[in-house]
C-alpha cells in the first residue's frame, strides 16, 4: 500500500511538472539561446512569429518580464498602449493567451480561422469580463490563423 500511494504521487508529480510553464527563474532572461533550448524545433515558429509581428506591416512590440505572482518569465505583445497577447513557455510549446470581451464572441465565430478554435472560444467561460481565447503553438502552420486573430485584436476597439 505504501509503494502504491508513493508511485501515485510521483506519477502525479511528473504530470504536474510536465504541464508547468517554464522560465520560472528570476535570475535568467529568456534569450533566444534559453527560449530555443526550452522549445526545441518549435523556436522556429516562435521566432517566425516574433519577425513577422515586428515587421513594419504589424510593428508590434514584445517585452520579457518576470511577474512575481506567477512566478515566470511572460512576454507582453503590444500595439502601442494595447496588449495584443501573452505569450508563456512551455515544454516544447508556447501558449499564446488573447483575451476579449463578451461582444466579440460573435466577431471571433466569423473569422477564417480553424473551426476548433471556434469551437473552444465558443465553450470558453468568462472570466470577470473577459473571455480568454488560448492557443498551444506547436507548428508553422498555425501561425495563419495566429496572425488572422492578431490583426482583429489590433482592430477592435
Amino acid at each position: 500500500m505504501f509503494l502504491l500511494t508513493i508511485k501515485l504521487f510521483i506519477d502525479f508529480y511528473i504530470l504536474i511538472t510536465m504541464s508547468m510553464s517554464l522560465l520560472k527563474e528570476k535570475d535568467v532572461y529568456p534569450s533566444p539561446d534559453v527560449l530555443e533550448k526550452a522549445l526545441g524545433d518549435v523556436y522556429l515558429v516562435y521566432s517566425s512569429f516574433m519577425q513577422t509581428i515586428q515587421t513594419s506591416s504589424y510593428h508590434l512590440s514584445a517585452e520579457w518580464r518576470y511577474y512575481n505572482d506567477g512566478k515566470a518569465w511572460l512576454c507582453k505583445v503590444t500595439n502601442k498602449k494595447k496588449t495584443i497577447c501573452w505569450i508563456s513557455i512551455w515544454d516544447k510549446f508556447f501558449k499564446m493567451s488573447f483575451y476579449f470581451t463578451e461582444k466579440h464572441r460573435k466577431d471571433i465565430d466569423s473569422l477564417p480561422i480553424n473551426n476548433e478554435i471556434k469551437e473552444n472560444f465558443r465553450n470558453t467561460k468568462v472570466i470577470g469580463k473577459l473571455l480568454p481565447l488560448i492557443l498551444k503553438v506547436k507548428e508553422e502552420k498555425q501561425l495563419k490563423d495566429i496572425l488572422t486573430i492578431v490583426d482583429f485584436k489590433i482592430k477592435i476597439k
